[in-house]
């Protein structure tokens, strides 16, 4: 019998956005034994859902060898999400019990495959409560919102905004099978 050793890791993290949707930002905190990494992004015209998830996704994407995750969120959509709501959504082919489209179903399926590859844990941590690492995160999620704000003009904020409500569809390609006869 073999002794394999994980990491353990604890994983912070936070996502928002102005005007949902708007400018997001995210920002995690990852704590493996002494090591204290934080990282943080943001996209032009978003969602707060799409920028807690993304947090979690770009923190797991940074572990290296597979390892016992604890995650703190303070976004109730993530945690019963990746814990309680993705299974089913997976079974019916990701639609929902009225038979909509999940949301955000491009992220919901990298976080799964990251989820897959570690021992992940979920833990929710109310937010704006005091607790240090979550105040951290939405911290350095608020930072990447400023900096969005500050390098792209108002027009080009809402040029973002405008397809991110309106994306042009995937055009569909068909194929004709040639006839044989």
């Amino acid at each position: 019998m073999s002794f394999v050793s994980m990491n353990s890791v604890i994983i912070y993290t936070d996502g928002g956005c102005e005007g949902n949707p708007g400018p997001g930002g995210w920002g995690a905190v990852v704590r493996c034994g002494e090591v204290v990494r934080e990282i943080s992004g943001g996209e032009l015209a978003t969602t707060n859902n799409r920028m807690e998830m993304r947090a979690a996704i770009e923190s797991l994407a940074t572990l290296e060898t597979r390892s016992d995750v604890c995650i703190f969120t303070d976004s109730q959509y993530l945690k019963n999400g990746i814990t309680q709501w993705i299974s089913g959504w997976k079974r019916k082919g990701w639609v929902t019990s009225t038979k909509e489209p999940v949301k955000n179903v491009d992220l919901w399926k990298q976080l799964d495959e990251l989820v897959a590859q570690h021992r992940v844990t979920w833990k929710w941590v109310k937010g704006h409560a005091g607790n240090a690492d979550n105040e951290r995160c939405d911290g350095l999620a608020g930072r990447e919102i400023a900096k969005l704000k500050q390098q792209h003009s108002k027009a080009a904020r809402q040029a973002a905004l405008t397809t991110f409500k309106n994306p042009t569809p995937t055009p569909t390609l068909t194929f004709q099978q040639p006839s044989l006869f």
